[in-house]
């Protein structure tokens, strides 16, 4: 981190404020400013995030302060805090937006890179943990409208490509008790609509087959932006989450332990990760 330019470290009683800056998508905000500004408008202290985006203030007398971070291509985020006498404020993760928002990715073909895109699914498990797998192969094309609300994807998942780290739970994942990769060796997922959900946040819906069951899902999705690649090409990125009930599409299997708690959720958790290379 670098240094605090704080000139009141020695005052009896101090605070401090604490923050960490994040991207929309989650990427920490180093060199950051944060800047401190006291009730009677004066320049109380002011730093930069660490690596890691951490921002960290002390020295404070106890008071409110207006908190501003600024950054190079973001849009300025202010917050206001209380500092007490000898304890620290946290504003926790301070989320920049990129300023005049990220430019939209243009009309026409768009297809999805796998080798730097993830889908990885969640599970609960015995109800106090987590299981974590991905599917290792996919495909993908995404038709940007003009409007973008018009925008057509279309994603295919080879199901038994799921991969838990585990072999002995993979084998049994692709049986007829979960995926029945046998009978449905795909999975798909085929957009029906696009709407702004406000800043860079949409709404994907959309129909997902699987198991052979087709149902309406809609994805959670953040875009990030759209920029040149090393190799000449252009690209747009964006994430998604969704949460699907297993039932829904008839994989019911499970084990109940003598607690009555079900080995396995009734939930799953899909979290994407899509870079996608513009055609033509």
């Amino acid at each position: 981190m670098t240094a605090v330019e704080n000139s009141r470290s020695d005052v009896d009683g101090a605070g401090g404020v604490t923050a960490t800056v994040r991207t929309g998508d989650g990427w920490p905000v180093p060199e950051a400013a944060l800047t401190l500004i006291d009730a009677g408008g004066g320049q109380a202290a002011r730093v930069r995030s660490d690596e890691e985006g951490a921002a960290v203030v002390t020295g404070l007398r106890p008071g409110t302060y207006t908190a501003i971070v600024t950054t190079p291509g973001y849009e300025p985020l202010a917050r206001t805090t209380l500092v007490r006498a000898g304890q620290d404020a946290r504003l926790g993760v301070l989320e920049l937006r990129r300023a005049g928002g990220a430019e939209l990715p243009a009309p026409g073909t768009w297809v999805i890179d796998p080798a730097h895109s993830s889908v990885r699914v969640s599970a609960r498990h015995l109800g106090i943990t987590s299981i974590h797998g991905r599917f290792t192969e996919f495909s993908g094309e995404i038709e940007v409208g003009d409007p973008v609300e018009s925008t057509e994807v279309r994603v295919r998942i080879d199901a038994a490509s799921v991969d838990t780290a585990n072999q002995q739970r993979d084998a049994h994942l692709r049986t007829a008790d979960f995926l029945d990769v046998e009978r449905h060796p795909e999975i798909t997922f085929t957009a029906t609509g696009l709407r702004p959900a406000g800043g860079e946040r949409w709404e994907l819906a959309g129909d997902l087959t699987l198991c052979g069951v087709t149902r309406p899902v809609v994805l959670d999705t953040h875009y990030a932006g759209v920029g040149p690649d090393p190799w000449g090409g252009s690209r747009a990125s964006a994430s998604a989450t969704a949460e699907l009930r297993r039932e829904d599409f008839a994989i019911t299997f499970n084990q109940a332990l003598r607690t009555g708690i079900a080995a396995i959720g009734t939930t799953l958790r899909v979290d994407i990760d899509v870079q996608a290379v513009q055609q033509g």
